[in-house]
């Protein structure tokens, strides 16, 4: 019996994918991303005025209207499932469909909810969620965009953990009342702020087809911000989180670490310790975010996952910020703003983008302060070394199951290098903590500065250099991920668009190195013209509920 090649097996896991998808939400005629460059009105002309106005509304608003029994679970899990299908064919942002478990369980929801006198499971009860493709859910499996994966649990065969097992998250989603339905896209690897693999190809961004939807939780970026989901999950260790969230003009939260469980999720390089990945929500708007995360912490996660802090939900926090804001003599706050990493300079559109945020929050009555921290090169130097302690043999022994070759995003893994020894590894954790403690000195130091008594409040500044990417053009990821080497809280807040009159380029650019000017060269206002930009609001550890009530709070000063 002839081995099937990698490339049948990618073929027929992509054809099963789209015939999960029921006929009559094809699209006969798929539009060309030149035919078609923005995506997000062309989508509606297939969904009636009842899919538009579910899917239109936030999952917060979802969750509240079913509650009132004015929609059920089965008429907005079916709008939402036909919108993902849409997303799919024009996007390639789906791994996994399972519709039908979705509107089985839906009905359940409804049949619940008729027969114990309008009472919800929970507060997420009918709310459609969209899944990274690192989460296990029973009955689906998880390739996470490695070839080698499909067919197996984790590139193992035989197991049959993929019909019984589910993370943790999963079974509390669950338990929440929300209605599972997708996983969606990734890079193999996980490690690219592009998506892309084998499998579904290249995972395109819906307000601008010709650029990126970012990465690894790419697939939820551009489902969500199509229309297709009104919240998901995704991972968060260098940026995954909050680059398709800016990317596709969504909110997102990228948590400390141990705040929400991540037990029971697959995961490239398992076992790096030095900066974990984080799980955590984008959605459209923040009141989601904060809806799904209490949700979660409202079942104590830290009893199934012993790396969750037990930390429940901390209302107080923010009301903290809500009070100081509703003060009569006028509530104030403080802002860090990082106009630069000093390492490459951001485009025309994100300065621009920074610029109104503190142009807000100036005429808002805030204080905004130059943030001049520590070398934010010596914190991308050091933080770039977990990811290949290794020397890339996790990945590739991934792509060694099936052959496949790795996409050119992720070449840094293709060829064999030296792994770090015990001694490495240690004086690699030794410079973060140094590194941790230098940073939160300066934090301290800033009270000086404020006017408020207190240091900082927050931090602004870019996400990317750039509003997204096009293909194999992402090349600089260092103002993502100094907040995970610093294990800090971040919430990505949509800004603007650019403005191909306004975003132009220099006739003469002062570039800081060769780097700097690689990254200003691909910026091309024609091409990135309407594409979404943001910044990321960043707080210290574990102030999840202050940094979603000053996002909630800084996004309405910024009509987002």
């Amino acid at each position: 019996m002839t081995t099937p090649s990698w490339q049948d097996v990618a073929k027929q896991k992509r054809e099963a994918i789209l015939a999960a998808i029921p006929a009559e939400w094809r699209i006969e005629n798929l539009p060309s991303v030149e035919e078609q460059v923005d995506v997000t009105e062309y989508i509606k002309q297939y969904l009636t005025e009842k899919e538009l106005e579910y899917t239109q509304s936030s999952a917060d608003v979802i969750a509240k209207t079913i509650a009132e029994g004015e929609w059920t679970a089965e008429e907005v899990t079916r709008a939402f499932c036909h919108r993902a299908a849409l997303a799919h064919q024009l996007l390639h942002c789906l791994h996994e469909i399972f519709f039908d478990a979705a509107i089985s369980d839906a009905k359940a929801l409804d049949t619940y909810f008729s027969q114990h006198n309008k009472t919800t499971i929970g507060p997420l009860h009918g709310v459609p969620i969209s899944l990274k493709d690192q989460f296990h859910v029973k009955g689906v499996e998880t390739c996470m965009g490695y070839v080698g994966w499909i067919g197996t649990f984790e590139g193992k065969k035989g197991t049959g953990k993929e019909k019984v097992v589910e993370s943790e998250m999963v079974k509390m989603l669950r338990s929440a009342g929300a209605v599972l339905y997708c996983k969606t896209s990734v890079p193999h690897t996980l490690m690219s702020g592009e998506t892309v693999n084998n499998i579904v190809g290249y995972t395109l961004n819906p307000k601008n087809r010709q650029l990126t939807a970012g990465g690894s939780s790419g697939g939820e970026g551009a489902l969500i911000g199509s229309g297709g989901s009104p919240v998901g999950f995704g991972t968060d260790i260098g940026g995954s989180i909050r680059i398709p969230a800016a990317f596709n003009g969504l909110y997102g939260l990228r948590p400390s670490t141990g705040r929400l469980p991540y037990e029971g999720i697959a995961n490239s390089m398992d076992g790096q310790n030095s900066i974990l990945s984080a799980v955590g929500p984008l959605a459209t708007n923040a009141a989601s975010l904060r809806l799904v995360t209490q949700a979660l912490l409202a079942q104590k996660p830290w009893l199934s996952d012993p790396l969750v802090h037990e930390i429940p939900w901390r209302a107080d926090h923010e009301a903290e910020v809500t009070k100081m804001l509703g003060k009569s003599d006028g509530g104030k706050l403080c802002f860090g703003i990082l106009q630069t990493d000093g390492i490459v300079n951001p485009t025309p559109p994100i300065r621009r983008a920074i610029s109104l945020v503190v142009e807000a929050l100036t005429s808002a009555g805030h204080a905004v302060i130059d943030w001049t921290p520590p070398s934010h090169r010596t914190i991308v130097d050091v933080g770039f070394k977990p990811w290949v302690y290794d020397g890339g043999s996790d990945v590739r022994s991934a792509f060694a199951l099936s052959g496949e070759p790795m996409s050119p995003q992720v070449a840094m893994y293709a060829s064999p290098t030296k792994e770090f020894t015990a001694s490495e590894i240690a004086a690699t954790n030794v410079a973060m903590r140094t590194i941790k403690k230098e940073y939160l000195d300066y934090w301290n130091s800033t009270q000086a500065e404020t006017g408020t008594g207190r240091p900082v409040d927050a931090v602004i500044c870019p996400i990317a250099p750039f509003p997204a990417v096009r293909r194999e053009k992402y090349k600089y990821y260092g103002y993502s991920t100094w907040v995970n080497v610093l294990d800090y809280t971040s919430v990505v807040v949509p800004v603007t668009v650019v403005d191909k009159r306004v975003d132009k380029k220099e006739e003469v650019y002062q570039a800081i190195d060769e780097k700097d000017q690689s990254v200003y060269d691909e910026y091309n206002p024609e091409i990135y013209d309407g594409a979404h930009v943001s910044v990321q609001i960043v707080g210290r550890r574990l102030q999840e509920e202050k940094m979603l009530a000053i996002a909630e709070y800084v996004g309405g000063l910024v009509g987002k």
